[in-house]
């Protein structure tokens, strides 16, 4: 394994001046032109992460998400590690499995490691292990620190999905979504969603859980039984995320019910599970693109010790697709 000492000598130069180099601290670019050629002669590889140590950065963020199985997640991370490379940086994928031991395993680890910063979307309850020791942005939840967060407008992502449903003939709706017990800014998809059908009188209904998944499929069995088996009770559904609008929309089939003739449903994400795939479902949209950008950039003010925004709120879209009435 070529060493530092050895490029140094190959060059003519100090183990310093090399050290110079390689973290970009201005030398004569005569030197600069030696030391690089005798790297690249002898094929030197320099250790990122024993340097960062020296001098604190790594160029290196770490990205906590709840799973990469959700398409949400995986295009969130896809255009967060894009923003990063354009600085020249690298992401490491940390992928929790929604278990708050893991997060915390995460979060230590990244401190240990001397990585620049995280960047995290978790529901657990680990507000004690987020501290400003680590540069830390936090995407769809709130922590109790002064910890700055990214979402989309939520609210407002509920109110539209309620104005859809009604625009598009749906006399009776209906909110269902399974969430996590730890606040986000996720459950005010459903407060703007109560917030429009109370405004503008429309007859709606809550059918949510806070825990369990396989509590919450029993649940909302029963909701399917006594509002669609017999008689379609409720035309529209507003589902808190797209993958629990397609489970819906799933069990629905099995009662040979129709989407969107007979129920039309609206979900909340709007990602795609490729580069070149169309959203296929009738969702409210958000803008990833938008947040991994922000949340990059907020992280690295926060690393260059920068003043930013503690909340930043995006706004979202509709996009019209197979599970409404066109």
């Amino acid at each position: 394994m070529v060493t530092i000492k050895a490029v140094a000598k190959e060059a003519g130069v100090s183990v310093g001046t090399v050290s110079n180099v390689i973290n970009n601290i201005q030398v004569k670019a005569s030197t600069k032109e030696k030391v690089e050629a005798a790297i690249k002669k002898l094929n030197y590889e320099p250790n990122v992460y024993a340097r960062g140590f020296k001098i604190n950065k790594t160029n290196t963020i770490a990205l906590i998400l709840p799973t990469i199985w959700n398409p949400f997640f995986s295009e969130l991370a896809y255009n967060i590690e894009k923003n990063i490379k354009k600085l020249g940086m690298k992401m490491i994928l940390c992928n929790s499995d929604k278990d708050s031991k893991s997060e915390i395993e995460y979060i230590s680890m990244s401190k240990q490691n001397k990585m620049d910063g995280i960047i995290a979307i978790t529901y657990s309850d680990i507000d004690k292990y987020v501290s400003e020791k680590i540069p830390f942005v936090s995407i769809d939840r709130y922590f109790s620190k002064n910890i700055t967060y990214v979402s989309s407008n939520n609210f407002e992502g509920g109110r539209l999905a309620a104005e859809k449903l009604s625009e598009l003939g749906c006399e009776k709706i209906a909110y269902i979504g399974r969430g996590s017990k730890i606040n986000n800014a996720t459950r005010k998809r459903k407060d703007g969603f109560i917030s429009y059908c109370e405004e503008n009188g429309i007859n709606y209904e809550i059918c949510e859980l806070l825990g369990s998944a396989e509590e919450f499929n029993k649940i909302l069995d029963k909701f399917i039984i006594d509002n669609f088996k017999d008689d379609i009770k409720i035309q529209g559904i507003f589902a808190v995320t797209d993958e629990q609008a397609i489970d819906f929309i799933n069990k629905l089939d099995k009662y040979n019910i129709k989407v969107p003739q007979e129920v039309q449903v609206i979900g909340f994400d709007g990602s795609k599970s490729s580069v070149n795939d169309t959203i296929k479902i009738s969702t409210i949209r958000q803008p990833i693109e938008l947040i991994a950008e922000k949340a990059v950039n907020s992280l690295i003010d926060i690393i260059n010790n920068k003043n930013t925004e503690k909340e930043i709120i995006l706004p979202i879209t509709y996009i019209n697709g197979s599970t409404t009435k066109r």
